[in-house]
């Protein structure tokens, strides 16, 4: 007797009975097998991994030193739920330091456990049946993956490099825009290292108004800025009226799985924010929050990341540019985003690439240099500066290395 009747009661939104039957490999699943098998062909070459997403160093010793200061006190082992006074009034400092906004650290102001968690949430505060999410492709899926569950639809605006990778908010069909609830973006941009120039942002403002559209600004790589100061969504007049800016601990600080961050902006989203978070966590151990309050207050931390990734950028586009990429410095992020080839000549033998995971496979498997292909909005390649080096002469020979692994190749575009 088959009593196995769990297959079957898998809810739709993941695939119902099919869950986990599908033969479909994620990309980058696919680029953890071709490292793997890689490696074990080639165990005495190191690979060149330029497809980490994550800070290459930890937190600082002294944010370490916070934390562990802060979890020895009796008083900080309760539930946090949605409060951290420390946390929101830091936040409140950095907004008006950094960001030059003036933000309610009572009612304008929540922490989150990471960027990720609050786009989990806040479709559940604003997306009903057949409500329209307008995303940007390339990009982090989360809030339209969610928005999905909850019966929504998901509209890809893509990012393409004659538009310097901001979308073009005026290519959406009007009977889109009639049931659009919420436009996500995502600058400075992950995957292309793009910003946002703020006459872009003023832009948003006028369309969220015009067509009454809340505005989730995801600022994850805030601080990540090669020249001047970052701009903040909220910065914008009106900002606060249409939207919320989401603020995370991780690129900045270098504090990627200890899961913090804080989502600040239009004080009624915030209320709902919280009141469905209420119902999602118990919020961040208050030891972590207190540590990522001290970092806020010291926001030279983040600027020395900055200056390293900024040198490490320098280093790779003139790298590139030398075997023949066409590499150009972004304004920000630690993500430097290049044009696939269509084809390459390596040792007498022409490969033609159908697109850029076929592109990555072949610089995985041939000349163990890891990237990761994006195919959303044309073919690119993402190569990112947080590769593993101790100091400057390492990341020099680095660069020296993958100079030499490509120098027998000869790319078509």
């Amino acid at each position: 007797m088959n009593n196995d009747y769990i297959q079957s009661l898998f809810a739709q939104r993941i695939g119902g009975s099919s869950f986990g039957e599908t033969t479909q490999i994620y990309k980058f699943e696919k680029i953890k097998r071709a490292k793997r098998s890689a490696k074990e062909k080639n165990p005495h070459i190191e690979l060149l991994d330029f497809g980490v997403g994550e800070p290459d160093e930890p937190a600082t010793a002294e944010t370490v030193m916070v934390l562990a200061k802060e979890a020895a006190k009796a008083e900080n082992r309760f539930y946090a739920d949605n409060g951290g006074q420390l946390l929101k009034e830091a936040a409140a400092r950095y907004m008006k330091r950094i960001c030059g906004v003036e933000v309610d650290p009572q009612s304008e102001i929540i922490h989150s456990i990471g960027i990720k968690a609050a786009l989990s949430i806040l479709p559940a505060a604003l997306i009903d049946p057949g409500d329209y999410v307008l995303m940007t492709v390339p990009g982090y899926p989360v809030f339209g993956t969610h928005a999905q569950y909850y019966g929504g639809k998901v509209y890809n605006l893509p990012l393409k490099k004659e538009n310097q990778f901001l979308p073009d908010l005026y290519s959406v069909p009007q009977n889109i825009l009639s049931k659009t609830k919420v436009l996500v973006l995502n600058y400075p941009n992950n995957p292309t290292g793009a910003v946002a120039s703020r006459g872009f942002f003023e832009d948003v403002v006028d369309f969220a108004l015009k067509h009454r559209i809340v505005v989730i600004h995801d600022f994850a790589y805030a601080g990540l800025v090669f020249e001047g100061k970052p701009l903040s969504f909220l910065s914008i007049p009106g900002a606060k009226e249409v939207g919320i800016e989401l603020h995370s601990a991780s690129k900045n600080f270098n504090m990627t799985g200890w899961r913090c961050g804080f989502v600040v902006g239009n004080p009624k989203l915030i209320k709902a924010y919280g009141y469905v978070k209420d119902h999602t966590d118990s919020g961040q151990f208050l030891a972590i929050q207190h540590a990522y309050a001290y970092c806020l207050d010291h926001s030279e931390i983040t600027e020395r990341i900055a200056q390293k990734y900024s040198r490490r950028m320098d280093l790779m586009v003139e790298t590139l540019r030398n075997i023949g990429f066409k590499a150009t410095k972004p304004k920000a992020s630690f993500f430097l985003y290049t044009e696939a080839p269509k084809s390459v000549n390596s040792k007498g033998k022409n490969i033609t690439f159908r697109n850029a995971e076929d592109c990555t496979q072949w610089l995985i498997q041939e000349k163990l240099i890891s990237t990761v292909p994006w195919d959303d909005a044309g073919p690119f390649l993402r190569w990112s500066v947080t590769y593993s080096a101790k100091n400057e002469q390492e990341e020099k020979e680095i660069m020296e290395k993958l100079k030499t692994r490509l120098s027998d190749c000869h790319w078509e575009w």
